[in-house]
């Protein structure tokens, strides 16, 4: 997984927002067609939407999705204020306060996961056994986690700009140097790097550390909000309902359909994927153990924008409720 939170360009997401959008429109007494469009190329951290398709999740509360594969030229939230899809995932909170920001018309409707699935990572056997232990080594990171996940670190830990070191999404900097942090996805690159070369790297989740932000955010145009509010609604319902099957049902239906898209993922990945996040809770934790998968809250919207803030990502005077409404979450789907 190599996303990583694509940051948009507010000015280039505010010229977007002044094209046409185009609604969808469902044929008269036929279901309602959704164009939504993932952060990457099939994966497990997609499993839940792959899932509530090939199960029918969609279509029997009226929809007709299509899931348009993501990958490194794709920019989701772009694509939404453009109209050329409906829905479409912002990989993490940054996503949804660029688009306030900018004013665009495109709002959160339903966080899949509760806690961000990033982490940092490093060698065995460099005693590092806690995230403070890597102040002054070298850590790799990606322009987009530059100006996010880097300033909650500064302010956390007291890490400092010179141990920055570029991240182009390969593992071999961090193998060829055991002094090198490097930035990834719980479910991704600890699985690669030790299926590449036999090292168990020490892994530190984010969110374990008490990270505030949400991942996986379905995002929604706001004139589809407007006009088919219904259609929202059905779609995250019967997205909490493919996450529910996906992590602690039968996978395969979401499995068979990542892999064809997808012919680069490998059902071992997949596996390894599934497992770590039901034991870390990534979909299923906090307030989605009682008000059901895809909760959000306006007090961790509030800490998220705090954080955010304080550190001069975003003026402290920003509408940061334009990035998100609740009134579409799911009651029943736990």
């Amino acid at each position: 997984m190599k996303r990583f939170g694509l940051i948009v360009a507010t000015l280039a997401l505010a010229l977007a927002a002044c094209s046409p959008a185009k609604k969808a429109a469902a044929p008269e007494g036929g279901p309602t067609p959704i164009k939504f469009a993932t952060d990457w190329r099939a994966e497990a951290e997609q499993g839940g939407y792959y899932e509530a398709l090939a199960t029918g999740e969609y279509k029997k509360r009226g929809l007709d999705v299509q899931i348009i594969q993501g990958g490194p030229a794709v920019d989701v939230p772009q694509l939404l204020a453009t109209g050329a899809i409906d829905m479409g995932i912002g990989s993490n909170g940054f996503i949804s306060l660029n688009i306030a920001k900018a004013q665009a018309p495109i709002t959160a409707v339903m966080a899949a996961m509760q806690s961000d699935p990033q982490v940092l990572i490093a060698h065995p056997d460099q005693g590092i056994r806690s995230i403070a232990d890597m102040r002054g080594r070298p850590i790799l990171l990606s322009d987009a986690s530059i100006t996010g996940i880097w300033v909650w670190l500064k302010a956390k830990y007291g890490f400092t700009d010179d141990q920055v070191r570029k991240y182009d999404f390969s593992d071999a900097p961090f193998l060829a140097d055991k002094r090198v942090i490097q930035q990834g996805y719980l479910t991704s690159e600890p699985y690669t790097i030790e299926k590449a070369s036999g090292i168990k790297p020490a892994v530190f989740l984010l969110a374990d550390e008490g990270y505030p932000g949400y991942a996986s955010l379905v995002l929604a145009r706001n004139d589809l909000i407007a006009s088919n509010p219904a259609a929202v609604k059905a779609f995250v319902e019967a997205s909490a309902a493919g996450w529910k099957a996906y992590l602690y049902g039968d996978p395969k239906p979401g499995d068979a359909l990542m892999l064809k898209d997808n012919p680069e993922m490998t059902q071992d990945l997949l596996d390894q994927a599934r497992a770590k996040m039901r034991e870390k809770g990534i979909v299923l934790s906090g307030d989605a153990t009682t008000q059901g998968i895809g909760a959000m809250t306006d007090a961790r919207w509030a800490s998220f924008f705090q954080m955010a803030s304080s550190h001069g990502l975003y003026p402290k005077d920003l509408d940061y409720k334009r990035a998100y409404t609740l009134r579409f979450l799911p009651t029943g789907a736990k």
